[in-house]
């Protein structure tokens, strides 16, 4: 009996003991690690001023200082854009009020997306609080997306045969520094994100 208790001691040790240090460096990853640097803003930083659904003028000015959640979308789109939506709405729930948070939403079909079609959709999606959807030169905004939060590898010049398409969330700290990116439809790596933000507030 002793010798059976021996062995299924040993057996079970042998399974629980690294399933425990696995969810334990998880754990401490996901709470205590540091976040990587993944650019530096003074090298791509670029200036814009577009206007919001409220038809408020928003420009790379008023990053500074705050932790910054981006993506790239377009009102019309049928596919992931009403989800990548629908998860920034809980990052948004989970930020509150916080005014040292901010959600950027840029339309990638400013020609269709004008102030007032913005507005429509941040009435249908709830869009409220520090959470601007932008609108305004096509040129400006392909440019951020391909050099100031590189989304898209690809070569384009922001003219009228250019799109770019992308699910990612880009998570950028008060330094103007990416330091995560996060497929935005995928429900973990939104609780990912919200994780994240958490440690930047504590940074």
């Amino acid at each position: 009996m002793n010798g059976r208790f021996t062995i299924w001691f040993f057996v079970s040790a042998v399974m629980i003991i690294p399933i425990g240090v696995y969810f334990v460096v998880n754990w401490y990853q996901n709470k205590y690690e540091r976040l990587p640097i993944l650019n530096s803003q003074t090298e791509t930083n670029i200036s814009f001023e577009l206007k919001n659904q409220n038809g408020k003028l928003v420009s790379n000015k008023d990053l500074e200082g705050k932790i910054v959640v981006t993506d790239f979308f377009f009102t019309h789109c049928p596919s992931i854009c009403p989800k990548l939506t629908a998860n920034l709405k809980l990052i948004q729930e989970a930020s509150g009020d916080d005014p040292s948070i901010l959600i950027n939403s840029f339309s990638i079909d400013p020609e269709r997306d004008s102030v007032g079609r913005l507005a429509q959709y941040a009435s249908k999606f709830e869009v409220e609080g520090h959470w601007n959807l932008l609108t305004g030169d096509k040129k400006i905004i392909y440019q951020l997306a391909r050099k100031r939060f590189m989304v898209d590898a690809s070569e384009g010049d922001g003219g009228p045969n250019d799109f770019i398409h992308s699910d990612k969330l880009v998570l950028m700290d008060p330094q103007g520094r990416i330091r995560g990116y996060y497929k935005g439809t995928d429900d973990n790596e939104v609780k990912q994100l919200i994780v994240d933000i958490r440690k930047l507030k504590e940074e």
